[in-house]
C-alpha cells in the first residue's frame, strides 16, 4: 500500500482530560468528547462549558482535530439549548460535530456554522442511499453501522454523493443497531438515543422456546456480543476508501486509551508503509487490547455474520487474556497451567460458568512454578474445582507502562518547514518558506573552498533546536560558488522562525459569532391542516389479524410480515374490501445491496409504503406511492419532521422516545397533521443482526446454514424477573426482541386529540383474530368518546393482553 496518499484519521474516544492526554501522546489523528448535554455518553465523565476551549486549545497545539459529539435527538424544548451548543463549539473553534438527529443536522447548516458534520452511528447508516440522503443534508462523513461488513462497506463506492466513511475498529458492541435500541426506554426510561442506555444486553436472559425452557448450560448472556478489535482488518477497509477509523470508550480509562491508539497507530502505519499491506501487530499487541478492556475480542461484523462467534453467551463483564484452567485446587493455592504470564500482583478472576456477579478472584500474592498463592482468607478454595476458567483481569506494570506516555508533559509535534534558499554573488541571500521571506544583511561572496551545498546549508538552517518546527525539504537555488558567515545564517534562520511564528499567531483569529436561526426555521415551518377525521390504523403481522382488522371496518391497515413474498397476498385481501387502503413496511434496516426488498414491496402494488430507514426514504423518493414515515426515522422536533416532510412523506410516526408532554410539545410546534402516534404496542426493544434462533437453536453461522429454525419454532427470552420477551425474525434475517407487556396511550389520547392529532395507530403481535377484534373496539370507543374511564379501558385490555398493559414511555404528563 506504499505511495498510497489520502488522509486517514484514527479517532479517539476522551471521557475526561486524562483520556485525552492518553490519545495525544500515544499517535491519535483526532479525539471524539461530549459535553454535559445532548451527547450519547450522558454516564462519562464529559466535559463542561468551561473546559471546552482549553481542550480544542491543547487538541490543536499538538496537532490533532477536536470532534464533539452531539449525538442525540434532541426535543422541541430543547432547540434553543442545542443551537446554543452548536454557537458555543463553533466559537471554541471546534472542528467536527457528530451527530444523530436530522433536525440538528439542519440546524447547523443553516446556521452556517464553520464546523464539519458527521453522521453518527446512531442515524442509523447502513446502506449508500442512506449515505446519500446525509450528504444532502450537509453531512461530510458518515459513521457507519457497526453492522456493515467489508462486503458491503465495499458497495458504497467512492461518488461524489457519498460522503466519506468512518467506522469503529475497536471497542464494544451494542447488540441492537444504534439509533434503534429501545430497551432500556421500554424497561425504565432511561432512552439511548438520548445518551442513557442501562446495557440490558450485558444482562443475563433464559431461553424459551415452544413454550419450554430450553438448556443452554453456563450459557446464559444471549446478548452479549464479545467486544469488536479490527486491527487485522485496518489494510483492507483503508482499500476499501474508509478514512475514520474510530475508537470506541468513552466510558473507558486513560490506560485503555494510550493502548488501543498505540496499536491502532502501529496497524495503520504499517499498512501505509507496507507494500503488501499488512497491519504487522504482534502478541505483545493483542495483549494490549485483552489487557485494557475485553470481553473477548472479535472482528464483529466486518467479515459477516456468524451467529456461533459473536456471541458466545459465558459472560458479559471485562475479562481480560485468558489464563487457563485449574489442574489441581489446594489448600491453599490452585495450579493452573498458564497460558498468560502470571506474576505477584497481577489480579485474577475464576470463572465456573455461574453468575458473573458473585465470583471469586483478586490479586495474586506469590507464585511458585504453577501454582497460584493468595493473601490469607481471600479466596474460598473449597469453591473451586478443576475445569475452572482463569482470566487476568489487571497487570499493573502495564498499567504502569501505559500512564508514564501520558503523565508528564507532552511535548508538541513539530511543524515541517520546506526551504528555499535563492541568491548569487554580490547579491543578498534570500529564504523562503511558509509563504515568509527573508534577506541576509550583506551580500553572498564567491567560496574558493567550502560553498554553500545543500548539505552545508541544511546543517546550519537546519539547528531549528526548542522551536516547534523542523526542517523538510530544502532547494538550494543559489547561483554559482556562493558563501555566507555562518554567523548570518544564524541570524538568517532565527529571523526567519520569528516571522513564521508570527504569521501563524496573526492567522490564528478568534471565529466571529453566529446569528441565530431558530426562531426564523420555526416561523416558516409550513401549516397544513387538511386532516378533519379522526383515524384508527392497524399494523398486522399475520394474515389473521388482518383480515379481522378489515372485518372490523379498518379502512386504513399496516401490513409488516416476517416473509415479505406474502405482501403479495396481502394486498390482495385487501382489495376485496371496498375502500380499504394498504401500506406496506420496509424492513427496519437496509443494507448496502438489499434493494430488491423494496421492489418486492413496489411489485405488490400497494396503496402505499411505511417508510423505515433512510434508505427506503430515498428509494421510494420519486414513487407515486403515499408514503407514511416511521418511528425509526427517529422524529423528535419539528425540524427533523420538516426535513423528512419535504423528502414527500405524507406524514410521520413520532419517536417513541418521547414522553407525552414532549408529544404534545411537537403536535404544538409543527403541524399535528404531520404526525400520527402509535397508542397501542408491545414496544420493538432490540432490533439486532445477532439472530438468536441461529445462534441457539442450530450450528449455522449464517441464513445459509443454519437451518431457518425461526420457520418452525416460537422464542421468547425470559428476564431475571421472569418476564418472558418474544422474539421476531424479519425477511433480512435481523431479529427483534419485542416487550412482553403491551404499552397503552390510552390516558393520554383525548389531550393528544385536542392538540390537534388525527391520526392514532394501533401496532398487533402474536393477538389472534378476537384479540384484535376487542383491542380495536376499544381504542374505537375511546377515539369517538364512548368508552368508559380510563381505568376501565385498562381493565378491557387486560383482559385481552395476557400480561396485562403498562403505560409505558407515555406516562410523564405535566
Amino acid at each position: 500500500m506504499a505511495g498510497l496518499k489520502k488522509r486517514l484519521e484514527l479517532i479517539a474516544p476522551a471521557g475526561n482530560m486524562e483520556c485525552a492526554r492518553a490519545a495525544v501522546a500515544n499517535g491519535a489523528d483526532a479525539v471524539y468528547f461530549g459535553l454535559e448535554k445532548f451527547n450519547a455518553r450522558m454516564r462519562a465523565e464529559n466535559f463542561t462549558e468551561e473546559q471546552l476551549p482549553g481542550l480544542v486549545r491543547f487538541l490543536h497545539e499538538h496537532g490533532l482535530r477536536a470532534f464533539c459529539t452531539v449525538n442525540t435527538l434532541i426535543f422541541t424544548d430543547e432547540l434553543a439549548a442545542a443551537e446554543r451548543e452548536l454557537m458555543l463549539l463553533d466559537a471554541a473553534g471546534v472542528d467536527v460535530i457528530i451527530v444523530q438527529d436530522l433536525g440538528l443536522a439542519m440546524l447547523a447548516r443553516e446556521l452556517g456554522v464553520r464546523m464539519d458534520v458527521h453522521a453518527s452511528t446512531q442515524m442509523t447508516i447502513t446502506s449508500p442511499e442512506g449515505a446519500k440522503f446525509a450528504g444532502r443534508l450537509g453531512v461530510k462523513r458518515v459513521v457507519l453501522a457497526r453492522e456493515a461488513s467489508m462486503r458491503e462497506i465495499a458497495k458504497f463506492g467512492k461518488g461524489a454523493e457519498i460522503p466519506a466513511l468512518e467506522v469503529f475498529v475497536h471497542g464494544a458492541l451494542c447488540v441492537a443497531y444504534s439509533g434503534q435500541c429501545l430497551t432500556s426506554e421500554a424497561l425504565g426510561q432511561r432512552s439511548a438515543n438520548r445518551g442513557e442506555c442501562a446495557q440490558a444486553c450485558r444482562l443475563p436472559y433464559e431461553l424459551v422456546v415452544d413454550g419450554a425452557l430450553k438448556d443452554l448450560g453456563d450459557r446464559r448472556y444471549l446478548l452479549s456480543p464479545q467486544d469488536l478489535a479490527a486491527v487485522q482488518e485496518i489494510p483492507e477497509l483503508i482499500r476499501l476508501g474508509v478514512t475514520g477509523f474510530k475508537i470506541e470508550g468513552r466510558l473507558k480509562s486513560p490506560e485503555y486509551v494510550a493502548a488501543t491508539c498505540q496499536v491502532y497507530r502501529k496497524a495503520i502505519d504499517a499498512a501505509m508503509a507496507a507494500e503488501n499491506g499488512d497491519a504487522a501487530v504482534d502478541k505483545a499487541d493483542k495483549y494490549k487490547l485483552e489487557m485494557t478492556f475485553s470481553r473477548g475480542l472479535y472482528s464483529g461484523w466486518l467479515h459477516g455474520v456468524n451467529h456461533q462467534e459473536l456471541v458466545h453467551a459465558r459472560f458479559g463483564k471485562k475479562r481480560g487474556p485468558f489464563v487457563g484452567l485449574i489442574k489441581h485446587v489446594g489448600a491453599d493455592h490452585v495450579e493452573v497451567d498458564a497460558q498468560t504470564p502470571l506474576q505477584a500482583g497481577d489480579g485474577v478472576v475464576f470463572d465456573n460458568g455461574g453468575d458473573t456477579d458473585h465470583e471469586q478472584g483478586g490479586r495474586i500474592w506469590e507464585t511458585r512454578e504453577n501454582g497460584l498463592y493468595f493473601e490469607r482468607g481471600h479466596i474460598d478454595f473449597g469453591k473451586l474445582k478443576p475445569g475452572d476458567r482463569v482470566w487476568k483481569t489487571s497487570d499493573p506494570q502495564l498499567q504502569r507502562e501505559l500512564k508514564r506516555t501520558f503523565k508528564n508533559d507532552i511535548r508538541r509535534p513539530r511543524t515541517r518547514i520546506d526551504l528555499t534558499v535563492m541568491g548569487e554573488v554580490g547579491k543578498s541571500m534570500t529564504i523562503e518558506a511558509n509563504g515568509v521571506r527573508v534577506n541576509s544583511t550583506m551580500a553572498l561572496q564567491t567560496a574558493f573552498r567550502r560553498p554553500l551545498t545543500e548539505k552545508l546549508l541544511r546543517e546550519q538552517l537546519g539547528r531549528m533546536g526548542e522551536t516547534d518546527f523542523e526542517l523538510g525539504e530544502l532547494h538550494n537555488k543559489l547561483v554559482g560558488q556562493a558563501i555566507l558567515p555562518v554567523s548570518e545564517l544564524n541570524r538568517l534562520r532565527r529571523d526567519l522562525v520569528e516571522k513564521i511564528v508570527a504569521a501563524l499567531e496573526a492567522g490564528t483569529i478568534p471565529r466571529c459569532g453566529l446569528t441565530s436561526v431558530l426562531p426564523e426555521l420555526l416561523a416558516n415551518i409550513p401549516e397544513r391542516h387538511t386532516a378533519e377525521a379522526t383515524q384508527l390504523v392497524v399494523l398486522c403481522r399475520t394474515m389473521e389479524q388482518l383480515v379481522a382488522a378489515l372485518d372490523s371496518g379498518c379502512v386504513t391497515v399496516y401490513v409488516d410480515f416476517e416473509d415479505i413474498r406474502r405482501y403479495e397476498e396481502a394486498v390482495a385481501c385487501a382489495r376485496k374490501r371496498t375502500g380499504a387502503q394498504i401500506f406496506l413496511a420496509t424492513p427496519r434496516i437496509q443494507k448496502a445491496g438489499e434493494q430488491a426488498f423494496f421492489k418486492l414491496i413496489n411489485d405488490a402494488k400497494p396503496d402505499g409504503v411505511l417508510i423505515r430507514n433512510l434508505g427506503a426514504l430515498d428509494y421510494f423518493r420519486g414513487s407515486a406511492l403515499r408514503k407514511i414515515g416511521d418511528f425509526s426515522l427517529n422524529v423528535a422536533n419539528p425540524l427533523a419532521a420538516e426535513v423528512l416532510m419535504r423528502e414527500g412523506l405524507e406524514r410521520l410516526t413520532i419517536s417513541y422516545d418521547l414522553n407525552a408532554q414532549q408529544v404534545l410539545d411537537l403536535l404544538r410546534a409543527a403541524s399535528p397533521d404531520w404526525f400520527e402516534l402509535t397508542v397501542h404496542q408491545h414496544m420493538p426493544m432490540f432490533h439486532m443482526e445477532h439472530c438468536v434462533f441461529a445462534a441457539f437453536l442450530s450450528s449455522g453461522t449464517d441464513a445459509s446454514n443454519c437451518g431457518r429454525p425461526c420457520d418452525s419454532h416460537n422464542l421468547k427470552l425470559r428476564d431475571r424477573v421472569g418476564v418472558e420477551h418474544p422474539v421476531k425474525a424479519d425477511v433480512g434475517c435481523r431479529n427483534t426482541v419485542y416487550h412482553a407487556k403491551a404499552q397503552s396511550g390510552a390516558d393520554y389520547l383525548r389531550s393528544f386529540m385536542e392538540a390537534g392529532a388525527r391520526v392514532f395507530r394501533v401496532e398487533l403481535l402474536e393477538e389472534d383474530a378476537a384479540k384484535t377484534r376487542a383491542i380495536l373496539q376499544t381504542y374505537r370507543e375511546l377515539i369517538d368518546g364512548t368508552a368508559a374511564d380510563a381505568s376501565g379501558i385498562f381493565r378491557r385490555l387486560n383482559v385481552v393482553k395476557q400480561l396485562g398493559v403498562t403505560s409505558g414511555t407515555l406516562t410523564v404528563l405535566t
